[in-house]
């Protein structure tokens, strides 16, 4: 049976909030029913509230950061209880079938179902985190850690995880590393903060003056350049090329010393080798060929 729901829905392109009633499926084996207690403003749900991107099916409840606690799972749940506090982002579905969802890359399946302004399985719209509850697969629900603060966490949905993400693959995690934000705005700020707990030296690049106390002051930015000033924008991008020069040419030397390493290993092996045959083996004779025996007692003059 279908369970009622309340959230703010726009209803055209004003983008104006309004409330709204609407259901959410029943809750499935395989769904983990979340009472919604936050969710983040991310500048993507004014963009669809307003039908800037063109695409915006009306009505619609945006809201994509989601922290609530469990109000009730299915059978085939085991992850989640009753009480537990979850988070859920953007996605809510996919086909969990293809080659690209087994390799957890759901974002990229083509039956990707989005937490809002998309069509679920069952055919009816998806509605976002700006109401009460909300109905997910358990594959799409997140357990949130006990010692994040559940209004400060949310944002960590999108705007961490897509700082985050790029910062993992490229490999800047390690202390000594140099790394460069531009805008310090929902993205920019959360990029500064995990920049510096990973210990990187950072530094923003931003349009406004005003944002330097921000960014230096209470995130903890290394340094500040305006995106206006050409001279030191160059100077802080040769900085930053010169310190990801010399981490390459750290990891070089060290890749070198290893396979210089191994080699001689291998080489002390095959030494070892040879001497252990040496010593199993029994001494030949030496014997001279007959070819030999005739160039000895008939020598050729030249």
């Amino acid at each position: 049976m279908a369970q009622k729901a309340f959230g703010w829905a726009a209803r055209d392109p004003s983008g104006i909030l309004s409330p709204f009633h609407f259901s959410r499926r029943e809750n499935g084996d395989d769904d983990v029913t979340v009472k919604i207690l936050y969710c983040g403003v991310c500048h993507s749900d004014l963009h669809t509230l307003k039908n800037e991107w063109g695409f915006t099916k009306y009505p619609i409840i945006p809201g994509h950061e989601i922290v609530g606690f469990v109000t009730a799972v299915g059978s085939s749940v085991h992850k989640f209880k009753v009480g537990d506090r979850v988070g859920v982002g953007v996605i809510v579905g996919s086909c969990q079938t293809c080659d690209i969802c087994e390799q957890n890359l759901e974002n990229y399946c083509p039956k990707m179902i989005f937490i809002y302004n998309s069509t679920d399985h069952d055919g009816i719209n998806t509605y976002g985190g700006y109401s009460d509850m909300i109905v997910v697969h358990q594959h799409f629900v997140l357990q949130f850690p006990e010692n994040l603060p559940s209004d400060a966490g949310a944002p960590l949905l999108c705007a961490g995880i897509t700082v985050y993400s790029p910062i993992k693959y490229y490999g800047m995690t390690e202390p000594g590393k140099h790394l460069g934000v531009a805008g310090l705005g929902g993205l920019g700020h959360i990029a500064v903060k995990i920049g510096k707990a990973f210990g990187l030296k950072v530094t923003v690049i931003s349009t406004s003056p005003k944002k330097e106390d921000e960014a230096i002051k209470k995130l903890g930015a290394d340094t500040f350049v305006l995106s206006s000033d050409p001279a030191k924008l160059k100077a802080e991008t040769m900085s930053m090329a010169a310190a990801e020069k010399l981490t390459s040419t750290e990891d070089e030397e060290n890749n070198i010393a290893m396979e210089s390493s191994k080699v001689a290993e291998k080489l002390d092996q095959e030494k070892k080798r040879k001497n252990q045959n040496s010593i199993l083996k029994p001494k030949k004779k030496k014997y001279r060929s007959i070819h030999n025996l005739y160039l000895e007692t008939n020598p050729i003059n030249l």
